[in-house]
């Protein structure tokens, strides 16, 4: 059971990472210095003062960037790549009994592909933001993603199957929305 907890654990964080890169890992930091939260041993070093410190700098700048007109674009374009190796990362943190190959495996797999999801989705939602409110909105859509970020990662940790379910209601949802939408009738308005 403590290794489907620290899959779930996993994959919640990893998800998060799609939102935010550090945000993640700044709570992680705080809930093993605080005791909520087991690492495996390579990356104790989260929970120390100086990553305690560092994670915290670097949660405030990447934050305070996604306010900034175009720094938000330059952002999320460098996320991209970021996040999918940040969600590998957190997954294989708190991934502790389970042999190497298999752990990294999961990792990669679905640690990654749940954060370049969560991250393409954030891509696209600024996007939209953009085009339709010429960028007025993003800050609206930062402080969400923010929000998402922080509430999944303290979700994962407290309560990490109830994380998990609702990223597959989610994606089952989100799914079912873009697979099977009904297309809109020819000419757009109703005939009289």
């Amino acid at each position: 059971m403590e290794t489907i907890l620290s899959v779930a654990l996993g994959l919640g964080l990893a998800a998060a990472c799609g939102f935010r890169v550090f945000v993640p890992f700044l709570l992680m930091s705080l809930a093993n210095r605080a005791g909520f939260l087991d690492l495996s041993p390579s990356f104790a070093w989260v929970g120390s003062d100086a990553a305690l410190w560092a994670l915290g700098a670097a949660t405030v700048l990447e934050i305070g960037g996604y306010y900034l007109p175009w720094v938000d674009h330059l952002l999320d374009m460098a996320a991209s790549p970021v996040a999918v190796v940040a969600g590998i990362l957190a997954t294989g943190a708190v991934i502790t009994d389970m042999d190497p190959v298999w752990k990294w495996t999961l990792a990669v797999v679905a640690g990654g592909g749940l954060a370049t999801t969560t991250q393409a989705l954030t891509v696209a939602g600024r996007g939209v933001s953009t085009l339709t409110t010429a960028g007025i909105g993003n800050p609206l859509v930062a402080t969400g993603e923010a929000v998402g970020s922080a509430g999944l990662t303290v979700l994962a940790i407290a309560l990490p199957l109830v994380a998990l379910t609702l990223l597959f209601v989610l994606g089952f949802w989100a799914a079912r929305r873009l697979l099977f939408r009904r297309p809109s009738p020819a000419g757009g308005g109703a005939a009289a």
